[in-house]
């Protein structure tokens, strides 16, 4: 079994990832995270810069991955890592699909406040558009 799990530096994306291991602990956990530049947080004293914000957002990435790993061996479970830019939701429904993974283990929400009224929740798009089975994790 092939599990995807989305992750942000969320308390929700933590609880996905260890409900993942705990439910699935002879699964293939692949910790997933979307850099989304356009949302990204950048220095209001220089120009917005793409490839800084993507630069940044892999830097955050590899943190969550070295925590994700840590947890992993905590549990005695395998993580890969991968890390895609564009679109949340967009790109965790097709990553699902490119990588054959049997579901995808997701927390209910990343973002809070404004961000999410104005964005829509990413938890809510990929469960109507994945093709596999998606648990949602508060």
């Amino acid at each position: 079994m092939h599990v995807l799990v989305p992750v942000d530096d969320s308390d929700p994306a933590r609880a996905a990832l260890e409900h993942a291991i705990t439910t699935f602990p002879d699964a293939e956990i692949t910790v997933l995270h979307v850099i989304n530049p356009s949302i990204s947080a950048y220095d209001g004293d220089v120009p917005y810069n793409f490839q800084r914000a993507v630069e940044a957002e892999e830097e955050e990435a590899e943190r969550l991955f070295d925590a994700a790993r840590e947890f992993g061996e905590e549990h005695d479970a395998s993580i890969a890592t991968e890390t895609i830019v564009g679109a949340p939701a967009r790109g965790i429904v097709e990553f699902a699909d490119d990588a054959d993974v049997d579901g995808i283990v997701l927390g209910s929400h990343g973002r809070s406040g404004i961000s999410r009224v104005l964005l829509g929740s990413v938890a809510e798009q990929v469960v109507r558009r994945a093709s596999v089975p998606v648990t949602v994790v508060r």
